[in-house]
This record gives C-alpha cells, structure tokens and sequence, in this order.
C-alpha cells in the first residue's frame, strides 16, 4: 500500500483576464492577470504547448533506441529518445507511432503507455506522454523537412552511465531511462 502525499490549504490562483502575448507556429505566450490565494493580485506568463510524445522503443529487452539531434536554443547536440508533437486532434499513440516511423523507420507489434511528464510546471502546460513499443520492424525513416538526427542503438545500462557521465542531460530523456530502470515492467 502506497503512502499518499499530505493535502493542505487550497493556493488556487482564479484568473481575471487573459491575453496572447505571443502567437507563434508552435508556442503561444499567455499572460494572465490573477488573483493570489490571499486576496492579491498578480500577473502569470505561460506557454501553451499542444504536447507531445516520447519513446521508449526496444530492440530487445536491454537495448534502446536513442537518436542524436542538434537543438538550436542550446547550441549543441544532445542525446534523446524519440519524441515529437501531438497534432491538433491526433490522439497520443498515433502521434508515437507516427514519430517512430518518421525518426527511428520502425514500426512496433506492441505498444503500452509507461507515464506522463510535465517538464515545465512552472511555465508551461506541456505534457509529454512516455510509450514503450516493442517487437520493432524496420520500415525506413520519413525524416520531416528541416529535420535531420541519427537514430542508433544503445543498451539501458549504456544510456545510464551516459547519464551519470552528463553526455545524456535532456530532461524528458533521463526521465523516460531512469522510470524504466527503476519501474521497468512492473509498473
């Protein structure tokens, strides 16, 4: 039997306006003035985000999939498991199982949801849902235009010692291994 975290006073925030700030391809910028559980008012920022998904996909019961990817706001490459945006009206699974075909080339016999990430609480509403496939045939990537990574192999005990090492320092990433190492499936 699991302990349940304490309950405690109500510290709901109630919106009294709202405006775009911002309204881009893929981010919208929210800014909301608000009322303060004390009575005070103050002004929120935040992103919409339409989610997105990511994938623990396994070649065999030790071995990942990973791919190596340039990302533009960090000026660097980083290590990560497949991931990518939820379309507008595209449920979840078909989002992962379109993503796994696009980056990876795969296609999977079985697919399960392992979690549900929020990465950014505190100024964001994105959520990230984390699926394991398995039984993986190879079908050949369909990269989307303007994307180019290297999808590769690697074994869990491999991607943890990246972890430790900081070569893997994606947040979503070094959730999705660290959640299958320590719950794997006994979840």
């Amino acid at each position: 039997m699991s302990v349940k975290p304490p309950d405690g006073p109500d510290f709901t925030e109630h919106p009294l306006s709202s405006r775009l700030a911002y309204d881009g391809g893929l981010l919208k910028l929210h800014r909301d003035e608000i009322r303060l559980p004390d009575g005070a008012v103050a002004w929120r920022e935040y992103v919409k985000h339409p989610g997105a998904v990511m994938i623990l996909a396994f070649l065999d019961p030790e071995t990942i999939l990973l791919e190596r990817q340039y990302r533009y706001p960090r000026a660097a490459h980083f290590i990560e498991l497949p991931a990518g945006k939820i379309e507008p009206t595209e449920p979840p699974l078909e989002t992962a199982k379109r993503e796994l075909v696009e980056e990876c080339g795969y296609e999977a016999a079985e697919w399960w949801r392992i979690a549900r990430l929020e990465p950014c609480i505190g100024y964001s509403d994105e959520i990230i849902e984390l699926y394991g496939a398995r039984g993986l045939t190879h079908v050949g990537h369909q990269l989307d235009v303007g994307e180019h990574l290297l999808t590769f192999p690697a074994r869990l005990d491999e991607a943890a010692q990246w972890l430790r090492e900081g070569l893997i320092t994606d947040t979503k990433t070094a959730f999705g291994i660290l959640w299958w190492l320590q719950f794997g499936d006994k979840a």
